[in-house]
């Protein structure tokens, strides 16, 4: 069933392809311009389409409230683009348990997912895939009572680092910019110029529509040459520190909004109380957003965690003990623990993810106390079958 559900990915992911080059091409393909001297009604027509435009009702988005509990799962922007496959999953949420989504608005390269109007936004685009009427997406999800989050990459951003080197983490040096094993850049966590730029992005996602802001990759490098890398902007300030001024520069930016915040950390956050050297601790994330969400996928904790020899084979333990000592910090911090909820895995990687590994992580979830939880496949192929009807 896994290796079936792979093949129909490729095929998604080849017609995303199509529908994107298609998509870009087609304006370049059928323009045209017109020489008004030719035929002088053609500007009185012109104005009577700008008068109408200038009349069209301004768009007002609506927002749904936070559901308790709330069950989501992931969508690509390259998913969200192609309609067929993006109301597949939309009937998939209305049928079953699920009730919330989680979209890209700017994925790890730097790509915003629509076409802003705002010219701090249009400066930097990417060059990813882009979904032409995600507002209208946004708004017939809506129209089924579930809610819509907006994911953020925040400091892994290839596009801005290319656009502003000078913000951009740097090799030892000082001066070129570092690059992770994968050849992606990041901005320094300290660089504040591009914190105006997310908050912009913030509101911007916010009054499209969508109910909460979620913030990913708000960290330090970690994978790479660690020995050869500098923070021109972060300096001698600690990591911990650097992040958590960021984390107040936000709540105090774009809550006043009514949007709803959150943030994404690594799994062990919530079993280590060191920063994990990318500066994430729990209780600072606590403190600042209204959701925080620990990806405690099994297979991205290392052998002999906790004592198991592969934390594959162990997906209920891991995750039980790893959301049991969040709730346990989170009370100790004197924060409510319903401010938790974590990303569980269904997706194949050193073991298969099918519908027994997926419900054992939900279950492990409700026996640690919590009821909220979302389901990360980066490729949007998720087990049905371990979700309930609806």
């Amino acid at each position: 069933m896994k290796t079936e559900r792979k093949n129909i990915g490729a095929v998604i992911v080849l017609t995303g392809g199509i529908f994107s080059a298609f998509y870009f091409l087609m304006p370049a393909l059928f323009s045209r311009e017109y020489d008004f001297d030719i035929d002088p009604n053609l500007n009185a027509k012109a104005a009577e389409v700008g008068d109408a435009i200038s009349k069209a009702p301004e768009f007002i988005a609506t927002h749904v409230p936070t559901p308790e509990p709330l069950k989501a799962i992931y969508i690509t922007a390259c998913v969200a683009s192609v309609p067929s496959w993006r109301t597949k999953l939309a009937h998939m949420i209305d049928t079953t348990e699920l009730n919330a989504v989680v979209i890209d608005v700017k994925d790890y390269s730097g790509t915003i997912a629509y076409f802003p109007t705002n010219p701090k936004l249009k400066e930097v685009l990417g060059t990813g895939c882009r979904v032409r009427d995600l507002r209208e997406f946004v708004a017939s999800l809506h129209e089924k009572n579930i809610y819509v989050i907006g994911r953020i990459t925040v400091f892994q951003d290839p596009a801005y680092t290319n656009a502003h080197p000078e913000l951009a983490v740097k090799k030892a040096d000082g001066v070129t910019v570092w690059k992770d094993r994968k050849g992606l850049s990041f901005i320094d966590v300290s660089a504040k110029p591009y914190w105006e730029y997310i908050t912009t992005l913030a509101l911007d996602t916010y009054a499209q529509g969508f109910d909460e802001i979620n913030f990913d990759y708000i960290r330090f490098p970690s994978d790479g040459n660690m020995q050869d890398i500098s923070y021109t902007w972060t300096g001698t300030t600690t990591k911990p520190l650097a992040l958590e001024k960021f984390f107040t520069y936000l709540e105090e930016k774009v809550k006043p909004s009514g949007a709803v915040i959150s943030a994404d950390l690594f799994g062990m956050v919530t079993t280590n109380t060191d920063d994990l050297g990318i500066g994430q601790v729990l209780e600072p994330a606590l403190r600042h957003f209204d959701y925080v969400a620990p990806m405690v996928y099994p297979s991205h904790y290392p052998p002999q965690f906790n004592g198991w020899a592969n934390p594959n084979q162990h997906v209920y333990e891991v995750v039980h003990y790893a959301m049991s000592r969040a709730v346990l910090r989170a009370k100790t911090a004197s924060t409510t623990p319903t401010k938790l909820r974590p990303w569980l895995q269904d997706f194949d990687y050193g073991g298969n993810y099918g519908a027994v590994e997926v419900r054992a992580q939900i279950q492990a979830t409700y026996d640690s106390g919590l009821t909220s939880w979302m389901l990360w496949d980066p490729g949007n192929l998720y087990t049905v079958s371990a979700l309930k009807a609806e």
